[in-house]
């Protein structure tokens, strides 16, 4: 059960959401694996490694060694690409490939907490082409993803800022301090044991479908395990959550600056310099909000 109504005289609160497997049933971005290949990005041969890492993921999850497997294959596989193309393809398959999958659990609990007054956050370690759009589809108010470098409208394959393990509580604390969240009093859904520090950040942790290592540290620290089971269409189970337009998603894919739309897209890890600044993208006001400390200071 959710608390009341914010009292607007307190600190400003929020809920953080990882994204796969927490709020959608699946990997955003393996899901456009399909997409990719139709659109020439990809060949067959990806299609179906894709698709094996869709069912691994999909299976149990992944774990660390895993995640920087497929974070090295995405990299590569991803040079090259144009990304205006990639917004492109996200956008104009992003209500068939998407909306299917949204947990109604996920979409209900996004409604409360924005009718608490709590801001939502979406925090994945997919990419910014995909999940800015994603955080558009579900009226969340700020994505951080992770970020790849681009030069000369293509992605370099390397990756500029890594949303993964660590690094998203990083980005939860300095977007608190910047937003003047009270993290106490702040709420974080993921289904990963990789998510632990983001969990850590907040007052009140849920574990949501979780993996085995993730319900067992639950238990043990006695949080409270979330059960998502049934992905609807968003049109088809309520009219309260916004639903933008094509040219609105195409709007809010084209605001982030370089990601990788492969399979893990990125926000990224390392710092190059401390000075550098990383910004949280404002979905719902479709402008770039500055203040939260990251690598590059590219949005």
């Amino acid at each position: 059960m959710l608390g009341g109504v914010e009292n607007h005289s307190l600190p400003r609160t929020a809920a953080f959401f990882d994204l796969d497997k927490t709020v959608i049933a699946k990997s955003s971005t393996l899901t456009f694996g399909k997409s990719f290949y139709q659109g020439g990005l990809i060949n067959r041969r990806a299609v179906l490694r894709t698709a094996y890492a869709q069912f691994v993921f999909l299976a149990g999850g992944a774990d660390h060694d895993q995640m920087e497997r497929m974070r090295r294959y995405l990299s590569d596989l991803c040079r090259g690409w144009n990304v205006q193309q990639v917004r492109e393809i996200v956008a104009e398959t992003l209500h068939e490939l998407i909306d299917p999958i949204i947990y109604d659990e996920a979409a209900s609990l996004i409604e409360e907490h924005h009718a608490a007054g709590r801001d939502v956050v979406i925090v994945s370690t997919s990419g910014a082409e995909v999940v800015e759009p994603i955080g558009a589809l579900l009226g969340a108010d700020r994505v951080v993803a992770t970020r790849m470098v681009v030069e000369k409208g293509a992605f370099t394959g390397e990756v500029e800022y890594y949303a993964y393990g660590p690094t998203k509580a990083e980005a939860i604390r300095e977007l608190a301090a910047s937003e003047g969240y009270d993290l106490t009093r702040c709420y974080a859904y993921s289904d990963s044991i990789t998510d632990i520090p983001m969990l850590e950040s907040v007052g009140h942790p849920r574990a949501v479908n979780p993996d085995r290592a993730l319900r067992r540290e639950a238990a043990a620290r006695d949080w409270p395990v979330l059960s998502f089971s049934r992905p609807v269409r968003l049109k088809q189970r309520v009219r309260s959550l916004p639903m933008p337009s094509r040219p609105a998603l195409v709007a809010a894919a084209a605001v982030g600056a370089a990601a990788a739309t492969a399979g893990l897209v990125w926000i990224a890890s390392r710092r190059r310099n401390p000075s550098t600044v990383l910004s949280a993208f404002s979905v719902k006001d479709k402008e770039v909000k500055l203040g939260l400390p990251v690598v590059g200071g590219q949005e």
